[in-house]
């Protein structure tokens, strides 16, 4: 490295130019070198990268982008330490889509926390769903961005590495971690007139304020996931299956209507959640099919 590069982070890109905060906490604007272009790699917000500030008017120029401890396609940003998903009474939580969150989180090695807001409209929520993931690796939390009840715990969670909320529309991301961080997120929450979300931002920025790294995403999309994945590895991503591998009749066994099968036993016995098992079974043939498809 020259004594003119730095070292940073990439905190947003628009239209061709990329924001890069270096180690200093200074923001400067730099370019790709075309060699990326050629190597078909294109520069991510979360990106680690070492680059030559530009002089006076001029923009500086990425020389490399470090190695990415993961990444995701839509939207494109790279480096996520953890992934909040957050959930609430109300709306009504839509399960399917956390339990595809957290297959996309264990895809990517990303860690995953559920949090369960808005808990002074219904304390029995969180138990419930805790219930439902006590094997499967994944921390539920509690908070109330009106009562400030968990809040001390969430902060915890989010001081350590780059954080990326994601949930429903209207489940309370954008208050919850401006009462954590004093972070403002551009993406709008539910409109208060309909039941539709929207959104007012249209690009992904690293937002950072007092060691929390926070990223403002216009949401997720999950398409890729099932394009890449083999419907025999979808059980792979479930971890409290993993004690019952080996002990079905079939090997390999899809956990899904074979005879003896250990997994399915182990629901029946009470020993796993019967409605996670119930959502893999709809995921599985959604994989099936997208397997399927995959060539059309």
């Amino acid at each position: 490295m020259t004594a003119r590069e730095r070292i940073g982070v990439i905190v947003k890109g628009l239209g061709g130019l990329y924001y890069a905060r270096d180690e200093a906490g200074e923001v400067h604007v730099v370019r790709a070198k075309g060699a990326f272009r050629r190597m078909g790699i294109t520069p991510m917000v979360g990106d680690d990268i070492r680059f030559a500030p530009g002089e006076g008017e001029e923009h500086g120029w990425i020389e490399e982008i470090l190695p990415r401890t993961n990444f995701l396609v839509r939207p494109p940003v790279a480096n996520i330490r953890r992934l909040i998903i957050v959930l609430a009474p109300e709306p009504k939580p839509d399960m399917l889509l956390l339990d595809t969150m957290l297959l996309m989180a264990r895809e990517q090695n990303i860690d995953s926390v559920i949090v369960v807001n808005k808990r002074e409209l219904d304390p029995s929520l969180a138990p419930q769903i805790r219930e439902q993931y006590v094997h499967a690796g994944v921390p539920v939390l509690e908070a109330s961005a009106v009562t400030g009840y968990g809040l001390d715990a969430l902060s915890q969670t989010m001081a350590d590495g780059i954080c990326c909320l994601a949930g429903q529309s209207g489940v309370g991301k954008s208050t919850l971690v401006s009462a954590v961080t004093g972070i403002a997120l551009l993406s709008g929450e539910i409109s208060r007139k309909t039941t539709h979300g929207k959104h007012t931002t249209r690009h992904t920025e690293l937002l950072t304020k007092d060691g929390y790294q926070v990223l403002d995403t216009a949401g997720f999309s999950l398409l890729s996931l099932w394009k890449s994945m083999e419907p025999m590895h979808l059980k792979d991503y479930y971890p409290e299956f993993a004690p019952y591998e080996g002990q079905c009749r079939f090997q390999p066994c899809y956990h899904f209507s074979e005879p003896d099968c250990a997994v399915l036993a182990a629901a029946a016995r009470g020993e796993l959640s019967a409605q996670r098992l119930e959502r893999y079974h709809q995921l599985l043939e959604q994989v099936k099919q997208t397997w399927r498809d995959r060539y059309e």
